[in-house]
């Protein structure tokens, strides 16, 4: 296993690297994608309390951490994965920060605080996008205004998400289609 890397694009970690495992499937969030969602978020990220769900290499919790966030749980299904975010974050002296392996959704750890934002980028082959927006609504993983970003294959429909979801934005980059949700307390 070869890592790559991804560069960081804002914040106070602008223009580190961190690295990417060489793995099947794995396709790190475009730098153009990452612009655009963190141009969306910039107005609520300031101290958010943030998920990365299927990590991956880590790109979204790493520039959400250096853009302000307070506090990133990474979590992923590859032992790999997982083993090179942990030796990142204290490369990085990210103290804000936690990283475990877990089969999504099932064996997420119930988080102590609700999430106000959650990154979504499943393998695109495994069909876990929507099961996980209404897993994470289901079970209580979402602070009362929560924004959730997806990114799909396919563009996403409002009709295919929890109810109480709102698609605030929608945007496709060659194969990718990425959407902002935000979820509207009950």
């Amino acid at each position: 296993m070869t890592p790559g890397q991804v560069r960081i694009i804002g914040g106070m970690w602008r223009g580190r690297k961190i690295k990417v495992p060489d793995l099947p499937g794995l396709r790190p969030t475009p730098d153009r994608v990452r612009e655009t969602l963190f141009n969306w978020l910039q107005p609520v990220i300031q101290g958010a309390h943030c998920l990365d769900l299927f990590a991956g290499s880590g790109a979204l919790g790493f520039e959400a951490l250096s853009r302000g966030a307070g506090h990133v749980v990474w979590v992923d299904q590859s032992r790999a994965v997982v083993n090179l975010l942990q030796e990142e974050l204290q490369h990085f002296g990210a103290n804000h920060a936690e990283v475990y392996l877990a089969k999504v959704p099932e064996q997420l750890h119930k988080p102590t605080q609700p999430f106000d934002i959650v990154f979504l980028d499943p393998p695109f082959q495994e069909n876990l996008l929507v099961p996980c927006c209404f897993y994470l609504e289901e079970k209580a993983f979402l602070a009362d205004n929560a924004y959730i970003y997806l990114e799909a294959k396919e563009t996403i429909s409002a009709e295919s998400l929890p109810a109480n979801w709102q698609l605030l934005k929608s945007q496709k980059a060659g194969q990718v289609a990425y959407h902002l949700a935000k979820r509207q307390s009950l």
